[in-house]
């Protein structure tokens, strides 16, 4: 064989150098191919965006939306259903598996939403409808048949998408009403924040809401909130890269350290100045696993009709699917609008795809035992953060994962680290209200209806149903009935019906 290479011999020194100049040459093509492949799959230059951007957004919308992994398991793994039993068949709640099931769901459903819908969107299991699973649905039939009708639901939407329906009723919906959707839910999740914080808080005699304890700031939680707030917001004002992500660590870390000092302890009746949800201390166990596919035997698709009558399951579904449709609505045209993805006609790129991946997400939560997995308005705060690709998603979707392994790490941030990204992040979607036009009461009387109604409820489908059916009667009312979209007659019934559905129950007897 010939020992020359490019007229060089292959032992000498001039060889191996010439040798690891083209290996060296040849990675790096590798490395720049893949690169860019990826930017072109995710669109990343094409969006203004990148790689680091959507990293630092993948991250912070992680860590805004972690509290689901402990939060979602004390709803419904604490939770009795009509036999006695806790989810998992069994005696005993089974918080670390649900745990386990919930950041497995999140993870991988979130990841399909970056690679097939390819947007800065997470999901993960749905607040709200969490606690309907568990208090109306569980209490009446088992926790099975109570998953079943979650893994039906999301079968249902997901027809809907296939069939065009959810995409049309999307396109339908005037693009001022899609902007008060966006305005009405940064007041919603600026709320969310201040309240998860405890800078407003519920009483139980007087005015609804209140601040702080008592009308009084007195509590270390709450400083550390408002340290962590005034922090953000000088950030954001600087325009600061990673402003939201840094806020929310070094908010964090200074948890630790006045809770080191202070010993507030954790939120309760006994000890109101507590921390919310987690005590920031470092955990002593750093590890720790449980098998998320155990709970993936555990439902039972039409149990429930048979358990209770066929009419109050179909009602219980129904409720599932009109709250799970309209929530992700007013999510993603919210979110997708901060992200500057909206298009001039109020639509998104990729509409269809990132339906059909949310309505996969819910009947992949019942199937999972972890209740219907909806997109995350938390989303927000990665687009905060540069976020506009569905790498972003990737990320978080990974992490989620990697929480599986180490959810005494993801127990660490209190609510009132995470809050202040929150209400930053409302902060920057309320900007939109400026493109409504206030003078046109045929649509500003239902934009503000939207708006107020949203966080006034606790709820992002009341505020958009309430629109909806103010929207068509002022269109009826001033003898423009034609110029409503059919499909917009059909919303306003089905969310008129939704209103009802309580007097429909009484009136039946059920």
């Amino acid at each position: 064989m010939s020992r020359f290479l490019i007229g060089l011999p292959i032992g000498s020194r001039s060889h191996h150098c010439h040798f690891s100049q083209f290996t060296h040459a040849v990675t790096l093509r590798v490395v720049s191919d893949t690169r860019n492949a990826i930017d072109r799959f995710f669109a990343i230059s094409a969006r203004g965006s990148t790689f680091s951007r959507e990293i630092r957004g993948g991250l912070a919308t992680f860590f805004t939306m972690a509290y689901i992994v402990v939060l979602n398991p004390l709803i419904i793994a604490t939770g009795k259903d009509v036999t006695g039993q806790y989810i998992g068949d069994g005696t005993t709640p089974k918080v670390a598996l649900v745990a386990a099931g919930t950041a497995f769901v999140a993870g991988v459903m979130t990841i399909l939403m970056g690679v097939i819908g390819r947007v800065p969107f997470a999901m993960a299991a749905g607040l709200g409808l969490n606690a309907f699973v568990t208090f109306s649905i569980a209490s009446v039939m088992t926790w099975e048949e109570a998953m079943g009708l979650v893994f039906l639901e999301g079968v249902i939407i997901a027809v809907l998408v296939l069939t065009g329906l959810r995409t049309a009723v999307f396109h339908a919906i005037p693009a001022q009403l899609k902007t008060a959707i966006s305005v009405g839910i940064g007041l919603f999740i600026a709320l969310i924040g201040f309240v998860d914080a405890g800078f407003v808080r519920r009483v139980p005699a007087g005015p609804p809401l209140e601040m702080g304890i008592a009308g009084s700031l007195t509590s270390w939680p709450i400083f550390v909130f408002i340290i962590g707030l005034l922090a953000t917001a000088a950030m954001v004002a600087r325009k600061v890269k990673g402003a939201i992500l840094i806020g929310i660590i070094g908010t964090t870390i200074l948890a630790i350290i006045v809770e080191l000092l202070a010993k507030a302890g954790t939120f309760s009746a006994e000890n109101p100045g507590g921390w919310q949800l987690n005590r920031p201390v470092v955990p002593d166990q750093i590890f720790g696993f449980h098998n998320p596919f155990v709970l993936f035997t555990e439902f039972d698709p039409f149990g429930g009709f048979i358990r209770v009558d066929v009419l109050l399951a179909a009602l219980l579904v129904f409720t599932l699917l009109i709250t799970d449709f309209f929530d992700t609505m007013g999510t993603i045209v919210g979110v997708g609008r901060q992200a500057n993805l909206v298009q001039e006609d109020g639509t998104l790129p990729r509409t269809k795809e990132i339906l059909l991946v949310d309505s996969l997400g819910a009947a992949a939560g019942g199937a999972g035992s972890v209740s219907s997995n909806t997109t995350y308005i938390e989303s927000a705060a990665g687009v905060g953060e540069g976020a506009r690709t569905g790498l972003a998603s990737v990320v978080t979707g990974l992490l989620f994962l990697v929480a599986i392994f180490f959810a005494p790490l993801v127990q660490v941030v209190p609510y009132e680290a995470a809050a202040p990204a929150l209400v930053l992040v409302g902060f920057l979607m309320m900007t939109a209200v400026r493109d409504i036009d206030w003078s046109d009461y045929e649509i500003s009387i239902p934009a503000f209806l939207t708006i107020v109604i949203m966080p006034f409820t606790y709820s992002i489908s009341n505020g958009i149903g309430a629109g909806f059916i103010a929207y068509v009667l002022i269109k009826v009312v001033r003898g423009k009935a034609r110029e409503i979209h059919p499909l917009l007659w059909g919303v306003a019934i089905l969310f008129a019906l939704y209103f009802a559905i309580g007097p429909i129950r009484a009136l039946l007897g059920l």
